[in-house]
């Protein structure tokens, strides 16, 4: 497997220096690393190196408004203990890992309690990538493939809740912030669309490489 905590500053590096954009009409691959949007409450998936004061204590994920923030981006990966090869397309009902690039974490769920909501609390967890399975997500969508102008679900692989928003708002240290969870049920809180990043194409991945190296 690879360094995610080296790879992905660099990756980062590269988003920021490109300004790069998804593309519509094409499949989200593994290897891609995007900003995740919230259609219905305007936010981006978001974390940061602050815990929860509850619960599981683990590094906080929610939901912000800014498009401009760094904390926003996802690397995407094969679930665990399985590498995705980077420019490989993501098929709807594949389980898929989401790591945080500037922390290293991997978007998790378990049994807890959210702290504003009550629903399942989802957190990031792990460290350089490398968690455990509770960190795999089903990619829902229609047709073969997660198509990047298309809107997705990501289902919990273990417990079966899907990642979603329904606008709680959390106070200090991380005002205005919305809560995410999972939700048992099926609702429009919970569509996602790929926005902002860099899209790995097969053709590419050499010349990604190469650069990220300078």
């Amino acid at each position: 497997m690879s360094e995610p905590g080296r790879t992905e500053a660099s990756l980062l590096l590269l988003l920021l220096a490109l300004g790069a954009g998804l593309a519509h009409g094409e499949a989200v691959t593994c290897g891609s690393v995007v900003k995740l949007l919230n259609p219905r409450h305007g936010v981006r998936l978001h974390s940061h190196d602050v815990r929860y004061g509850s619960g599981s204590g683990q590094q906080s994920v929610t939901g912000v408004t800014a498009v401009d923030d760094s904390n926003s981006y996802w690397r995407i990966r094969g679930k665990t203990s399985t590498v995705c090869e980077r420019g490989t397309p993501v098929k709807c009902g594949q389980s898929i890992r989401l790591t945080h690039v500037n922390t290293g974490r991997n978007l998790h769920s378990h049994h807890f309690s959210s702290p504003l909501s009550g629903n399942q609390e989802v957190s990031a967890f792990g460290e350089d990538g490398e968690g455990d399975f509770l960190d795999d997500w089903i990619v829902l969508c229609g047709g073969s493939y997660w198509d990047r102008s298309g809107e997705v679900r990501f289902k919990h692989s273990s417990t079966e809740v899907l990642l979603s928003v329904t606008g709680e708002q959390y106070g200090r240290p991380i005002h205005g912030q919305r809560e995410v969870h999972g939700l048992s049920y099926a609702s429009q809180d919970s569509y996602w669309k790929a926005m902002e990043g860099i899209f790995m194409k097969p053709s590419e991945v050499l010349k990604t490489e190469f650069h990220t190296e300078l």
